[in-house]
Order: C-alpha cells, then structure tokens, then sequence
C-alpha cells in the first residue's frame, strides 16, 4: 500500500516503522506493515488532544474518575479491585487504536492501563482488552485479555515489552483489529499477536485503569480495510493446523481443534461432508474405517451412528471420548472459544448440500470467520452464488494451465496448491498476487520448505505441525530484523506427575516457540516425534521427559516426571504382548486372575530365556512382586 502524504497535526502520535518477531499467533494484515500506514488507511473515527476542559463528545465514564485538563485526559482507580474506564468510538470489525498513555502513580507494579478493543458502550462486561503493566518488562506485562460475561478474567496472551514504562513517563501504544485478530505495538514495535479477541455486535472502544492514575494524550481510532490474505512484506507466514493439530492429536476432532488454537494456528482446517440424512459432519476420508470404531462410507451413516463413534481411540487411547463432531459443533466452538476455519467442501457436492453448509455458517454466526476451499470447481461455484462474501479458495495436485485466469473465474480468495506442485514453477505466486489472489500451500511439514517458501513469497502454509511453524516463523523473523530469541519450550501431555500403567501408551506432547530444532528423551534415550511411549519395556518407579528446544537464541530445556505403577491391568498387557506360547500366557493370566502375584514371579523367573523373553520375564517378575508386596 503507498504512503499517503499527510500535515503534521500538534501532539499527534504517530508511530514508527517496525516489525519484530514474536513468539505468539501471527495473520498477515491488509494494510502496510507500517503502522504509520495502517493508521492513515482509512476513516478517522476518534481524535482527540484532549485540549479542552471537560470530556469530549462521545466519551462515556462508567467507572472511576475520569477528567480533562492541562491538555490529558486522567483516568484513576481507587484499588486494585476498581476497574475504571470510559468508553468511545463506534463498533469497527477493522480498526487501530493509538494513544500516549502515562502512569502517573501506581499501587504496585501489576496495576495497568488498557486500550478497549470491544467494550459495550455502558462500560458492562464483557470486554476484551490490550492491557499494559507499569512493570512492562515482566513475563505479562503486556496481555491480550478478556473480562468474561460471569466477570472473570481470561489472559489469552502476554509478552514482555522491550524496556519498563514505569511512571512519569510517556509510552506510545497502539493495537490493530481485524475481527478476532489482532497486534499490539509498544513504542513503535509490534510485540505479540493474538487470534483470540472476543467480539460483539456493537462493542465499541475504550480506556481502561486499574490500581493506578493514568493520563492520556493524542488518541485516534481510525477505520482499517479489511484483511487480505495476502501477506505483507515483513509479515509472518499464515499458519493453518492441517485437520486440527493432527500431529499431536485425533485429526478433525474438537480436541484437535483446542490444541491447534492453543499453539496459536490462525486457521483451523477441516473437512467436511454431510450424513445419510444431510447432517454436514467433519470428517476427511469418505469412510469412517480409519478414524473411528465404525465402519462404512459416511453417507451411508445416519447422524445418530455417526454420534455414537469413537473417533479418538485410533490415535491414543486417552482420546477414547473424542467424537466425529458436526459442523454446527465446530463452528459453536470457534465462535466461543476463538479461531478461524479453513473449511474443505470434501468431494463432490450437490448445490443443495452445500446450501446447508453455507445455512450453518450463517445460522452460528460464523460467515467473517470462515474460508471455503475445495478440489470441487463445481462446490466452489455453489458456494459464491450462494454465499458471495464467504472467500473461496481453489486446492490443486498440480498447477493449472492458467491459475490467474481460473483464479478470476471462479472469484477465489486464494489458489491452494501442493507444495510439489508450487516448488516447480514459484513464479505463479506474483502472478497470483497482481491479480489480488493469495496463495496457501499444502501440507508442508519441513522447515526446509517452510523456508523456501517463506522466501517465494507464498502467504500461508497448511501444516500438520502448526505449534513448530508458528516457532519456526518467529524464529526466522527474529533472525531476519533483530538478535534473536531465546527459544521456549514446554511439554505439555502427559500430565506433570501422572502415574501410569503398561496398558498405557500416552503421546508425549511439546510446544515450543522461537526453535529450530527440538529434541525429546526419555531417561535419556531419544523419543522419535509424533510416537506414543512403550511403557511395556520400561521399569516401575519414576520416568523424566526433557524436551531440549535449539534456536538462534540458544537452548532452552523442559522436564516432566511420571510414574509407572504396578497394576494388574498393565501386568495383564504385559504378559499379552510378551510373544510368549498360548500355553505360557494362559498359565500366567491364570495365576494373575487368582492373584497369585508371587507364584507369577516365581514362574516367570524360572521361565526366563526359556519360554519367555529374559527381559520380559524380568518385567513380569518385578511386577507380580510389586502386587505381592502392595497387598
């Protein structure tokens, strides 16, 4: 986007240039990257000096004291436990926030101001908020935040801000709103991204203080254009979670669908096709086979089966409650929890089936939120003319003869293509770009490509590791503008201090940010990624996980302790996947099944080498002992 020329106005904050790598959800934006740009983009809604005597027009104090002079605005809270704030502007999908905001006094260094994002015009809850600490540089001294309707607090995001803004001093403040998207800049530089800002009907914008005294100068609220899925020079590449988080949990499962949102994916991509009596489920393959306990092509399942399904157990058995979820429960998800969807229209369609695709969208409020893409010309073309403000994109095995002429045609938002694809002619991405059509790749799970890619220009990337993409992105960016990040990582399943049994065969789970590489050990023998634990090979007692994340800014590490007990469960497991002879297992489940835990020892320690593994003999042993003892 060009600059426009503008005359300098007195005490207007303007911030400047500036694109850091962050380790939290990134989107690419409509306007520049400029901030300076992005706020010269479109309608002035709010402008205010604050160089008059009394509160200007549309300003609406709902709690605390709030007034003007000497040229500011003052806002303060009594105690931590007041939340005042004033309320203004008007409801904006798209829009930037800017102010100088001051803290003149504090009660501790956790109290805050904050810029109002979406704020009903009364001031009541809910709301959600880009807060700011006095003592900016601790691990949340900026947040992205929600204040729920029961009144509570949801911190969806923080980040450190680069210096402290302490007291007396003024701090240029700004976030960008593109729907439930968003970016805050401290002092002239994006610090963190979210995709998890709640949105209202009619929110409007606001100021916020808590346990302090505030002042304000040179606040504007100006109108954005809306996002284009076009990436912008500087910006992070678009991750989308291919089937949810596929790699770390049941794929097109509302569980997958947390922990992609949890890692920060902007996009969820699903797919979906409708049951035998026209229920729109999401589901990838055309049968239920692989994915759950039942058999079957999904249209010739009633929705009641396909209800009944477990679609969990085949990945992991603690996902054994994971259902087949329609796609009003998705959506119902992503409209309350936060996140976009990247929705595959999967096979051929009739006009009427994806009428009811497009009638759920709209029926949960959905339609700003989600992205249809499809191998289907012909889905595509019912979709637009059912549904002209859902953007569309095109998937390919391989590059069409003319993308640009099929790309207008087909009125697509984007042009997807498979990485193999794109890798023998990148060329077509600026041509796509010129006629206004982003371009997302699939399914890349390398950070090879992802690089290469990255560099091609492509604008986002369907991955089935979004949490390492999101990583990878800020680590590249951070490597590009600034002296890098230390990384961070953090195992996340099992759960700290679980204990477990052999039955058990729990995936080990890691997130990390800013990290080219990470490892994973259990009791320092490396665990391959993406392959549950073999708790039949190891010894009772306590187990440590260490995750060890590498990136420029050096090494980082995370341990996780479990414990493996001794269960007649898991000595069962052991005894039937010893490899030993009919007669040898019917012989220890015997004696297991009449609680003869020192006998089974005994025999297994005569056994041993003999009609039993030496190793698992030994296993066997010192559990049916362990059983003994604990009686």
């Amino acid at each position: 986007m060009p600059r426009t020329s503008r005359t300098p106005r007195r005490r207007v904050a303007l911030l400047a240039s500036a694109l850091v790598a962050v380790s939290l959800p990134t989107i690419a934006f409509a306007e520049d990257s400029d901030p300076e740009a992005g706020a010269d983009a479109g309608r002035v809604v709010v402008s205010s000096d604050f160089s008059g005597d009394t509160l200007p027009e549309g300003f609406k104090a709902a709690e605390g004291t709030w007034q003007v002079r000497d040229g500011r605005l003052y806002g303060s809270s009594a105690n931590s436990s007041q939340l005042s704030r004033i309320t203004f502007g008007e409801h904006l999908n798209d829009f930037r926030i800017e102010v100088t905001a001051r803290f003149e006094s504090v009660v501790d260094n956790g109290r805050w101001t904050a810029m109002g994002l979406d704020m009903p015009a009364g001031g009541a809850v809910p709301w959600s908020i880009a807060t700011m600490r006095t003592g900016t540089t601790a691990a949340n001294g900026l947040e992205f935040a929600q204040r729920t309707p029961s009144n509570t607090w949801n911190v969806t995001d923080t980040h450190a801000a680069p210096f402290a803004a302490g007291t007396g001093k003024d701090v240029k403040i700004a976030a960008e709103v593109h729907g439930t998207k968003a970016v805050w800049y401290f002092d002239g530089k994006e610090v963190m991204r979210t995709s998890k800002v709640a949105r209202s009907a009619d929110g409007i914008q606001g100021l916020l203080v808590n346990g302090a005294s505030a002042s304000y100068d040179d606040l504007k609220v100006t109108e954005l254009p809306p996002r284009s899925y076009i990436r912008p020079a500087g910006s992070p590449l678009t991750v989308i979670a291919h089937r949810g988080a596929s790699s770390a949990a049941p794929e097109n499962t509302l569980v997958s669908q947390e922990i992609a949102r949890r890692g920060g994916a902007d996009f969820i991509e699903n797919d979906v096709q409708p049951s035998k009596d026209g229920v729109p489920y999401i589901l990838h393959d055309t049968t239920v086979d692989r994915t759950t306990d039942g058999t079957g092509p999904i249209r010739s399942l009633t929705s009641a089966q396909l209800d009944g399904l477990d679609a969990g157990s085949w990945f992991a058995p603690h996902y054994k409650e994971a259902r087949v979820p329609t796609l009003a429960a998705q959506l119902d998800d992503l409209r309350t929890r936060g996140g976009d969807l990247l929705l595959e229209i999967k096979g051929s369609h009739t006009k009427a089936e994806v009428a009811t695709i497009v009638d759920t969208i709209r029926a949960h409020g959905m339609t700003g939120r989600v992205f249809v893409q499809s191998f289907e010309v012909d889905a595509l073309r019912y979709t637009h003319e059912l549904a002209p403000d859902l953007p569309l994109g095109l998937l390919r095995s391989n590059l069409d003869a003319d993308p640009v002429a099929l790309a207008k045609e087909l009125h697509l938002a984007a042009y997807n293509p498979q990485d193999s694809a794109i890798s023998k002619n990148p060329s077509v991405i600026a041509d796509l770009h010129k006629a206004g059509v982003a371009v997302m790749v699939w399914t890349v799970d390398s950070a090879d490509r992802w690089k290469a890619l990255e560099s091609a220009g492509v604008d986002a990337i369907i991955t089935n590791r979004p949490t390492e993409l999101i990583g990878w992105n800020n680590a590249y960016r951070q490597s590009q503008s600034i002296p890098p990040a230390k990384p961070k990582v953090a195992i996340t399943s099992p759960a700290a201090d679980a204990v477990l049994d052999r039955a058990q065969s729990p995936l080990p789970t890691v997130q990390s940010d800013d990290a080219d590489s990470v490892t994973l050990t259990l009791d320092g023998k490396p665990v391959p990624a993406g392959t549950p634990l073999d708790l039949t090979t190891l010894p009772t007692g306590p187990h440590t996980l260490r995750a060890v994340a590498t990136g420029a800014g050096g090494t980082v590490e995370d341990t996780r302790t479990f414990t493996l007990k001794a269960t007649p469960t898991g000595l069962a497991h052991l005894i039937f996947t010893s490899g030993a002879k009919e007669a040898s297992i019917s012989s220890m489940t015997a004696m297991l099944g009449l609680k003869q835990y020192s006998l089974l020892a005994t025999w297994a320690k005569v056994q041993s080498g003999k009609s039993l593994d030496a190793d698992r003999a030994a296993l066997i042993a010192g559990d049916a002992r362990a059983l003994d003892s604990a009686r």
